[in-house]
């Protein structure tokens, strides 16, 4: 029996900073590579996304992402893990979408019932029609609801449709391949076809197979992890579903001991995890950064104190951090003052001056992509 691999934590928050290119940064035309490797980016604010991608690729284009997603078309914008908005590879969409129809968590009928009083064979109806309204088009919520109400017959579900919560509806078939983001009219958002959208047709892929890739790259940039670890940044299905997900990929995986907690890795990654050096790196993380999310179940061992809740705040808001080591040491924020970027830097813990050095490098870096001028101030 090969004896169970035991890390500290200090160990492991190296380890991720580093396949998340938070101790090395990525060159400058790896943003698709990067997107990649993080699973997508977090997008319920699109400017927390791009920031994502500017703290791990060096000389990043403000418009970078802008012209990804619609110029370029190599990244889609939809809903994803945790029903959350996510920017995804575009030449990956079919395996997300594979993984995402497993989801149970929108495929409740109490649900749809006491919150839209419709029924689950009505979602279904409502899905298909969603998908053949938007073929070849880009339409706001509001024609895409009267294309519903046409092609389906049924005056009632488009008016649901256009009444209801803005999101919960559509999510159904974001999962499905049936509808993302195409670009906005102003302030007015719009949807159309992923297939139309890419010009490509749909690559079949088996849920299980699918799901089972998800879970090898949730390891891979976010291991060590546990089970709860990977139910929490799905959250499809509990944490039965995240110990079977791991069960089946068999000896790609291995358990390691974290501190005393149970986790497990990659194999193919557990001799360099062994061995791995812990590197000194600072760096400013945005808000709803995907390191700061997947530490979620265990964020005590990353903070040094009781401060989860300066961090995971109200309304599933997640502050920016200070990340010093893999280690969140503190929250930092920033506005932009005429032609000066004001960041507001706040540590919870007294700060070597390595760390006071990096951290406004990281500010001066942050003015330079907004095209603007630094100034750095510490609260404490």
């Amino acid at each position: 029996m090969t004896p169970i691999l035991k890390l500290t934590w200090a160990r492991a928050a190296a380890w991720r900073s580093h396949r998340q290119f938070l101790d090395k940064r990525a060159p400058s035309d790896s943003m698709l590579s990067v997107t990649k490797r993080l699973c997508g980016l977090h997008a319920q604010l699109m400017s927390s996304a791009e920031l994502t991608v500017w703290a791990r690729v060096e000389g990043l284009g403000r418009q970078a992402v802008q012209q990804a997603l619609w110029d370029h078309r190599t990244l889609i914008k939809t809903w994803a893990m945790r029903g959350t908005l996510h920017l995804l590879p575009a030449d990956e969409v079919w395996l997300w979408h594979s993984a995402l129809t497993t989801n149970r968590l929108y495929l409740r009928p109490a649900l749809w019932k006491k919150h839209f009083g419709i029924t689950m064979e009505e979602l279904d109806q409502l899905t298909d029609t969603i998908a053949a309204a938007l073929n070849g088009r880009v339409l706001t919520r509001k024609e895409l609801a009267q294309e519903v109400a046409r092609l389906s017959g049924s005056v009632r579900l488009g008016a649901t449709l256009a009444q209801s919560s803005w999101g919960t509806l559509l999510k159904p078939a974001a999962f499905a391949g049936c509808l993302c983001f195409g670009p906005s009219i102003g302030q007015r958002v719009r949807f159309t076809r992923p297939s139309s959208w890419l010009a490509t047709e749909p690559l079949p892929v088996g849920q299980r197979a699918a799901m089972a890739e998800v879970t090898r790259r949730f390891l891979a940039t976010y291991g060590p992890a546990s089970h709860e670890d990977l139910a929490r940044w799905w959250n499809g299905g509990g944490v039965s579903t995240a110990r079977q997900c791991i069960a089946d990929l068999g000896d790609e995986v291995r358990p390691v001991d974290v501190a005393g907690a149970p986790a497990w890795i990659l194999t193919a990654h557990a001799s360099e995890l062994r061995d791995f050096p812990v590197k000194r790196s600072a760096r400013l993380l945005p808000a709803f950064d995907q390191y700061v999310v997947a530490a979620s179940c265990h964020a005590e061992h990353l903070l040094p104190g009781d401060l989860r809740r300066r961090i995971y705040r109200p309304q599933g808001w997640i502050s920016p951090v200070l990340l010093v080591n893999g280690r969140m040491w503190g929250v930092w924020s920033h506005r932009i003052n005429s032609s000066r970027t004001e960041v507001i830097i706040e540590p919870f813990v007294e700060t070597p001056t390595w760390v006071r050095r990096a951290a406004e490098q990281e500010a001066e870096r942050l003015a330079t992509f907004l095209g603007t001028n630094a100034n750095v101030t510490w609260t404490s």
